[in-house]
């Protein structure tokens, strides 16, 4: 049950982001800019901790041993995972903050596509969701064992603001460049979309993940067929909702 919490609490936070989009999007709104340097987004010592303890999570999954291996690794007693006030949960955002980041690089974009076509920025969304769900396939094995920290309620929070971050990230490489209330209805939809897609991507014994792929394909089909005359983020949600949950339960998820 524990891995479909945040999937529900994310539920919640979209109906309410359909609602009031100003209001709930705004504190997460993001400045972008690659002009400048970016600060390192964890310290020194704990990134160096954390990075080791990363090679170790396809063994010993998301856990204490895991992050006390990383500390010995590169150079530090077990205690020192203590710079790591929330233990375990620090090491699965560790994954998500770098392969969001990831993204920038890991995926490039040319002026024109096949046959000299322009890329729409809807092939490009699709895209960098894509490349980003696959960035999980290392740990896909310990995926829900992360699925299952974030959606504990101390780090819920948390959680929600870097999937937010994450849509709000796809959307700026996409080249979107909304002004108006899109802006935020597209990135709780796409929140939405990942989401599931995700939790989907554990369960999937495809051969490298081309049902993963199909989910995915499909609830972005959803958007493009029912978004044109669904105007409310809310109303998306309960129309698609239910053959989500129902090919989600197929695939033997506990909803």
């Amino acid at each position: 049950m524990a891995p479909v919490r945040l999937a529900k609490s994310l539920l919640g936070t979209c109906r309410a982001a359909s609602c009031r989009p100003a209001v709930a999007w705004r504190q997460r709104g993001l400045y972008h800019s690659y002009d400048y340097a970016q600060a390192p987004p964890f310290p020194p010592a704990e990134a160096a901790i954390l990075s080791s303890a990363y090679a170790h999570v396809p063994t010993h999954g998301f856990t204490i041993d895991a992050l006390k291996l990383g500390a010995r690794d590169a150079g530090y007693l077990d205690a020192s995972t203590n710079l790591l006030p929330r233990g375990v949960f620090d090491l699965v955002n560790y994954h998500l903050v770098t392969q969001r980041l990831a993204l920038k690089d890991n995926v490039q974009f040319f002026d024109n596509g096949e046959a000299g076509k322009k890329i729409g920025v809807g092939s490009k969304v699709r895209s960098l969701t894509l490349a980003r769900l696959r960035a999980n396939e290392p740990i896909i094995n310990r995926w829900q064992e992360a699925l299952a920290i974030m959606a504990q309620p101390t780090y819920v929070p948390a959680s929600l603001s870097e999937l937010a971050k994450l849509a709000d990230e796809i959307w700026f490489l996409a080249g979107d460049q909304s002004v108006d209330s899109s802006w935020y209805t597209k990135r709780a939809t796409l929140s939405t979309i990942y989401s599931a897609t995700e939790v989907y991507m554990t369960q999937d014994k495809s051969a490298d993940f081309v049902e993963t792929e199909q989910f995915l394909d499909n609830r972005l089909a959803d958007l493009t067929k029912v978004g044109g005359f669904i105007g409310a983020l809310g109303e998306w949600i309960n129309y698609t909702g239910h053959s989500t949950m129902n090919v989600l339960r197929s695939k033997g998820v506990r909803i």
